[in-house]
């Protein structure tokens, strides 16, 4: 069960759907496709360049949360693989399979293609920005089997950070627009969750733009700034490259 394409999904509650899409539409420069679904509750955030790999979801019940639509070939073997590896079968569809992480972090299995990554959105003053990472967060009792599921249903190789020993992630292949960070949470109990990261070529000015967006500043560390959006979910900005993922 190698993937070939993540997305990633911002499930919104029924009364911050619009507000929420809205936000994350201006911060990506992307254009939210037509509604679908029985109750046209899905829809995409679609790149000028590339495919997509951003999806909004308006939940009957909140809360609000993100989810990863991981990408395979065979969506019900996928789940059967995941299943060995510890995830629990919540639902399977036609061609899609939805489950939950050993941790409890909802995920799907879908054969969408896709393969070509978008690129950076340029904004006025000459810097660029992407979202290019879901970080996964998990509870420190947890953390070492999550890690392992995680690094078993990818594939991909796992690597411990050298900027702060809570860190570690897994190295996508350069075609998959999404990495995975994987951070070990103070907290004892609860659910693994997960929030996006952005890259920026300038992280100074792309916090200024997403705070004249209506974002609100949480805290702000060396390399990264954590975020809340209008509707009241946590996101960082870092000053990862958005060419490479990487520090400079």
């Amino acid at each position: 069960m190698k993937p070939f394409w993540l997305s990633a999904f911002l499930d919104f509650a029924p009364e911050d759907f619009d507000r929420g899409v809205a936000h994350w539409e201006s911060v990506t420069g992307y254009t939210r496709s037509a509604p679908r679904g029985d109750t046209h509750e899905f829809a995409t955030l679609v790149p000028s360049i590339g495919d997509d790999f951003l999806r909004v979801q308006r939940l009957e019940a909140g809360p609000s949360r993100v989810h990863l639509d991981v990408h395979v070939t065979d969506a019900r073997a996928a789940a059967e693989d995941a299943t060995r590896l510890g995830a629990t079968v919540l639902a399977t569809h036609e061609t899609y399979a939805v489950l939950s992480s050993p941790g409890g972090l909802t995920f799907c299995l879908v054969p969408h293609f896709a393969s070509l990554r978008p690129i950076a959105a340029s904004w006025p003053g000459g810097f660029t920005s992407l979202i290019d990472q879901v970080c996964i967060d998990i509870p420190a009792p947890v953390y070492a089997s999550e890690t392992a599921f995680w690094q078993a249903v990818t594939g991909w190789e796992l690597r411990h950070s050298a900027v702060r020993p809570e860190f570690s992630n897994l190295l996508r292949p350069t075609a998959i627009p999404l990495r995975l960070l994987l951070q070990r949470l103070d907290e004892s109990d609860g659910p693994v969750s997960a929030h996006l990261d952005l890259s920026a070529s300038d992280r100074a000015r792309e916090i200024d733009r997403h705070l004249a967006l209506g974002a609100v500043l949480i805290e702000s560390f060396e390399h990264w700034t954590v975020l809340r959006d209008p509707v009241g979910a946590t996101y960082c900005i870092t000053g990862r490259s958005p060419e490479t993922g990487l520090l400079p």
